[in-house]
């Protein structure tokens, strides 16, 4: 792999792990700050990607953004629902939300599985010629993403130490205690996933504008990659303050799309990615534990080169 090809997997890796790290941000904040395991977020991913699609090709390419995460908001809200009203299982309420999500999304599309944006202004379009007499004329899609993420970490990072903020970090650690303190559990659940979701929507959002195109399809597995970056943000950045473990989500949302990237330039058969997408969500998951596991493993392998060498004498 030649240099100018090293750049062009870095460029792709980049620009694709923005958009994903504002899906890892929806997840770093349902799961690790509220304990909610969401599975809604393949078709909120989805719906958001429909909405803003749609919204793009009717001409408001800016409309599109808040348009989508309102949509993400709905769909947050719906599952919290679920969840605190109706007393189901929040894994279940992932899963049914997720499925009735499908048709949702088949009709916001008119009925169709794609919409093409092809020679439709889209948010990327209008960055593009606002840069074009700029030196980063090509970069306009990196910018507009790390533009929406620099926002939205911040944001994060304001809103979580907020009375509020506290107070849905406080359910997701101790609901009981929530309780006990005149804090509304149901309440803050309800906030904490349609924030998360509002996230997921505007990314889906920008992924589908960016490539120009939404189709049914466009979440599969998004939530398979979101935790499997989640978790390799936390081993990056371990276990600081708000913005710094924000920043890690995104730095892990990078290196999976990178390793991802790397696959697809080695000329990997289609049919390998999914394994490559396992393997690297495996790795993942089993990184903390090694790492904790580390110093015994060592001491082991010490032991045995000592025992080895005495042997020898």
């Amino acid at each position: 792999m030649n240099l100018s090809a090293l750049f062009a997997v870095g460029q792709t890796a980049l620009e694709l792990g923005l958009i994903c790290s504002l899906t890892v941000l929806a997840l770093f904040l349902s799961y690790s700050m509220l304990n909610v395991c969401d599975l809604s977020t393949d078709g909120c991913f989805t719906l958001g990607a429909a909405v803003g699609a749609v919204v793009a090709a009717a001409g408001h390419p800016l409309l599109s953004i808040p348009a989508a995460m309102l949509a993400g908001v709905c769909s947050g809200f719906i599952t919290a629902i679920m969840q605190t009203k109706l007393g189901i299982n929040s894994l279940l309420s992932g899963i049914i939300v997720n499925t009735g999500l499908y048709s949702v999304n088949i009709m916001v599309m008119s009925g169709k599985s794609q919409i093409n944006l092809n020679k439709k202004a889209t948010v990327f379009t209008m960055m593009r010629g606002f840069l074009a007499e700029t030196p980063l004329k090509n970069q306009y899609v990196t910018v507009v993403a790390a533009l929406a993420v620099v926002l939205t970490v911040l944001f994060l990072t304001l809103f979580l130490n907020t009375r509020l903020g506290l107070a849905i970090r406080a359910t997701g650690d101790n609901p009981d205690m929530v309780r006990s303190s005149s804090i509304n559990p149901v309440f803050t659940t309800i906030v904490g996933l349609c924030v998360a979701n509002a996230f997921t929507g505007l990314s889906g959002c920008l992924m589908a504008q960016s490539q120009q195109s939404a189709e049914i399809n466009i979440g599969g597995s998004m939530v398979t990659i979101a935790l499997a970056s989640l978790l390799i943000g936390s081993t990056l950045m371990g276990k600081g303050n708000i913005f710094t473990r924000a920043v890690g989500m995104v730095l892990g949302a990078f290196v999976f799309r990178l390793v991802y990237a790397i696959a697809l330039r080695l000329n990997m058969p289609a049919f390998m990615l999914k394994l490559v997408s396992s393997v690297i969500v495996a790795l993942a998951l089993a990184l903390p534990y090694l790492k904790d596991q580390w110093p015994v493993i060592s001491r082991r392998l010490s032991y045995k080169k000592a025992a080895a060498g005495r042997e020898v004498k």
